[in-house]
């Protein structure tokens, strides 16, 4: 099927992605971003992939993975401290990028093939869009999925733990997991870098400590001088930087329904995926390539959105439900803070409840050897 027009809104990866390859299959139709901000407007740093997000793209859009993997930071392994002991969980690999580098990178592909990109531009009334086809890729506070939240069965909520999005000059060898308890209660840091100068910094807390310290009340600057303090050790006195580092909590969306007549929802527009497992952005750009394929593989508009929800839908909701189980162990991890740090990492690394000791040990093997020494009484 030939479409003469697509309207996207929203120019973050998922929107300039989905553009990208729906004009390489249809190069004569006019296909359009609309972003509301400007070309490099980007909020927090990195952003991480695990190695099974790599994969899929290696395989669905090997020209892209080829041409982006050079430009990422790569590790084969996690690590997690706690009460003060590092413990290595090897085989679980991840790459990362800078946001801003992510954005580049996606615009000049667009630009490429060819797809209109209008910056500064707010699509406020999606319905009078002169498209055959307009794309909701414009994230949590979606215009196109608000248009009518009822067609698309929305539920929104959110997680109950608050966390702040931070960057430093300190670049880590791995993505870590630094758990530190405080005077007002525990806390967690995900840390990782995405170049070789410079790391992603997230601080999260649950509501008791975020209250005790008054983050509330503190600005971008206080809030960052305060966790560079408490997260001395692991940062080496490195400083931490903001960029709209603002406390919130986690928003816990998914919409039963991606499409409402022409229009179709993906990525966060759709669903959002805790940052915990580094699946966000995979699941938007894996959501544009079965919306391309599906459009590609029939007749009418009609039937290939219906055909895109029910392929992917299911797929997408494994892997929410696998993040959601992931988020509610981070809100209840002050309760695992009494544990020795090989079981505490033990109880981390099962936590989404998709892995059992034949899959970890396959997974991991150094750590599961390392664990059973432990239960066995040869180390801490």
């Amino acid at each position: 099927m030939e479409l003469n027009s697509v309207e996207v809104v929203g120019g973050g990866p998922a929107g300039l992605y989905v553009a990208t390859v729906l004009k390489r299959q249809m190069p004569a139709a006019r296909v359009r971003v609309v972003e509301q901000n400007g070309p490099d407007a980007t909020f927090g740093f990195g952003v991480v992939f695990s190695d099974q997000a790599l994969g899929f793209l290696a395989t669905d859009d090997p020209e892209t993975h080829d041409l982006i993997t050079p430009q990422m930071e790569r590790w084969q392994n996690m690590t997690l401290v706690h009460r003060g002991a590092t413990v290595t969980l090897d085989g679980i690999g991840f790459a990362a990028i800078g946001r801003l580098e992510l954005l580049q990178f996606l615009q000049a592909r667009a630009r490429d093939v060819s797809v209109e990109l209008c910056y500064n531009t707010r699509a406020d009334h999606v319905d009078a869009f002169d498209a055959d086809l307009v794309i909701g890729a414009d994230g949590l506070n979606s215009i196109v999925r608000g248009s009518d939240p009822a067609a698309f069965g929305e539920t929104l909520g959110a997680f109950d733990n608050r966390f702040a999005w931070f960057g430093t000059t300190q670049p880590f060898d791995t993505l870590t997991q630094t758990f530190i308890e405080t005077p007002h209660g525990p806390m967690n840091a995900h840390h990782y870098r995405y170049s070789s100068e410079m790391s992603t910094f997230i601080v999260e807390a649950a509501a008791e400590t975020f209250a005790g310290y008054g983050f509330a009340d503190m600005d971008e600057a206080s809030s960052a001088e305060v966790c560079a303090g408490l997260f001395a050790d692991a940062l080496g006195g490195a400083p931490l930087l903001t960029n709209r580092s603002i406390w919130r909590q986690f928003p816990r969306l998914w919409c039963s329904r991606w499409v409402s007549g022409h229009k179709v929802l993906i990525g966060d527009a759709a669903h959002t995926a805790h940052f915990s497992i580094g699946s966000g952005t995979r699941l938007a750009m894996e959501d544009a390539i079965a919306l391309a394929r599906s459009i590609g593989e029939h007749d009418n508009l009609a039937d290939a959105l219906s055909a895109f929800e029910v392929s992917r839908i299911p797929v997408a909701e494994k892997i929410v439900k696998a993040a959601n189980t992931s988020a509610e162990w981070y809100d209840k991890f002050a309760n695992k803070m009494g544990l020795a740090p090989f079981d505490f990492a033990f109880d981390y690394i099962m936590r989404s409840g998709r892995l059992d000791m034949d899959r970890l040990r396959k997974l991991s093997p150094g750590f599961v050897g390392a664990y059973e020494a432990h239960l066995a009484g040869d180390v801490a």
